[in-house]
């Protein structure tokens, strides 16, 4: 159901006509949850279960269940539970409101109440332990980079949309054996590895956490310690789904998110990833062909990489493309003693 409303209704996030056609429809469709691609206040929530009378999920609590299934190490749990509570302390008062009308007379605290009071001192302990974990996470995190930024390693990280494909190049450049599926964020704790430039350049490549359209403020905040990688990184690979029908639209979030970063000057290369699916099936394409017929179509600015990480087309003047970019920056890595290259 889409609802066109010059702002959300304050109290119930839908107008008045639509809650009704949806309490209507109740009967024919009998749902049991309720599904909204936006944030909904704790208000806003509590009265659409309280006229509904079903599970209310909105698109913060979605991606949390997301990222909770995703989460594989102990940071990215202490992540994902920090993100938790942060949502459901302001949705407690909703949780209990059946028990505060079991409380006494004037001047005296009903079990519901107390019991309330009780969860949001529990949530708040457990917020500032799991923000202390996360912070002594970040100290070590830290020690490395220090170490990094002592041995003059150049860092790229891998930034771009949820299932653009970060994990597949990882992959496919350093045999990483990352997760890489057709998932929403399923690699959800970053990875770094080891690789070699041509000329020798010994490079860390970073994957990230990937960005999604209006990622809500506590989640960016709950995962300051691995977008901390990005501050630290020597230029960022922004891959793109290039199949993808809202990849401009894509693209348009991971610059707000960079933006909000302070990103936005960082030396970034364009990774145009997914580019066999582009092609002609009339004939059989190798790599050369492709990229060749691809770059004529593009008109492809000197920053801007075709590559399909499944088919690890690209990768080779991917790094090559990367070797120029550091060669270029007034601080350039020196190059390494181990001259293997990709």
């Amino acid at each position: 159901m889409i609802q066109k409303l010059p702002a959300p209704n304050r109290q119930t996030y839908l107008g008045k006509g639509k809650l009704e056609e949806l309490v209507h429809k109740k009967s024919s469709a009998a749902y049991d949850i309720l599904l909204f691609d936006d944030e909904l206040s704790p208000m806003q929530q509590e009265n659409l279960e309280k006229a509904l009378r079903v599970k209310i999920i909105d698109r913060v609590a979605l991606i949390l269940d997301i990222f909770a299934s995703r989460a594989r190490t102990r940071e990215g749990k202490l992540q994902v539970e920090l993100a938790q509570h942060q949502y459901l302390l302001p949705r407690l008062a909703g949780q209990w409101s059946h028990l505060e009308r079991l409380g006494g007379g004037i001047g005296t605290r009903g079990p519901g109440e107390s019991q309330l009071e009780t969860d949001r001192r529990l949530i708040r302990r457990r917020i500032e332990k799991l923000k202390d974990l996360l912070e002594s996470v970040r100290r070590h995190r830290e020690l490395y980079r220090q170490r990094r930024r002592r041995n003059g390693v150049a860092i790229a990280a891998l930034v771009g949309y949820t299932n653009s494909g970060k994990s597949t190049l990882l992959n496919a450049l350093s045999q990483a054996g990352v997760l890489a599926e057709d998932k929403l964020f399923a690699t959800l704790d970053p990875t770094t590895r080891q690789l070699y430039l041509p000329g020798g350049t010994r490079l860390l490549l970073t994957d990230t956490v990937g960005f999604i359209h209006k990622l809500p403020p506590d989640i960016v905040e709950a995962f300051r310690a691995t977008l901390e990688e990005l501050q630290e990184a020597t230029m960022l690979f922004h891959v793109v789904d290039i199949t993808s029908r809202n990849a401009t639209e894509q693209n348009e979030v991971v610059d707000e998110i960079l933006n909000s970063l302070g990103l936005q000057h960082k030396p970034r290369i364009t990774v145009l990833n997914k580019i066999d699916s582009l092609l002609p099936r009339d004939r059989e394409w190798d790599e050369a062909q492709a990229i060749e017929y691809l770059s004529g179509m593009q008109g492809l600015q000197k920053d801007i990489v075709l590559i399909s990480a499944t088919r690890r087309w690209g990768l080779k003047n991917l790094m090559s493309v990367a070797a120029r970019m550091l060669a270029e920056m007034p601080d350039s890595p020196a190059v390494s003693e181990n001259e293997d290259a990709l």
